[in-house]
């Protein structure tokens, strides 16, 4: 599974609505300057999680942005797959159960690849935005990053298969 930087933005736009979720809307612009976040790509953004009825906006001096629902009710994976798509590097599970079915030479291959998308779904299924908000403390606006900065890919470790016997 592989996070784009466009749903990395989603996410991260997501958590600073819902860290302001009593606070009614937040301006676009706001929301931008805290996470770091281009503007215009993160009305883009906002305007797509609108039109999934995950947000809304409100118009007026005091307008903007907010969750729609308690940050409680609104899952990752429900922004994941509205922004990248499925939760596999082969597609959907439909289709890696269809290879699985097709392919008996690779089939082994296929059932892995259907047990790390279903472990991915099932923790973003079951992880929420009030799961990973908290309040915010000072370090988080020391760690801003700066305009046209942004956020590197964490890379993913794979225990038992180290590269280097030395490490």
């Amino acid at each position: 599974m592989k996070i784009s930087q466009k749903g990395l933005y989603a996410l991260q736009a997501m958590m600073m609505l819902a860290r302001h979720y009593n606070q009614g809307a937040i301006r676009i612009r706001d929301v931008a300057y805290e996470e770091g976040l281009p503007e215009k790509f993160l009305e883009l953004i906002l305007l797509e999680l609108k039109n999934a009825r995950i947000v809304e906006s409100v118009r007026g001096a005091k307008g903007g942005y907010r969750l729609r629902r308690a940050p409680s009710e609104i899952h990752l994976s429900e922004i994941v797959r509205l922004i990248d798509g499925p939760l596999a590097p082969f597609g959907d599970a439909e289709q890696l159960r269809s290879l699985i079915d097709r392919d008996a030479e690779h089939r082994a291959l296929y059932k892995v690849f259907l047990d790390v998308r279903d472990a991915a779904a099932r923790i973003l299924e079951h992880t929420s935005l009030a799961d990973i908000v908290g309040p915010k403390s000072s370090e988080t606006k020391k760690g801003r990053r700066k305009k046209g900065e942004t956020a590197g890919v964490l890379p993913m470790v794979v225990h038992g298969n180290p590269r280097n016997k030395d490490e």
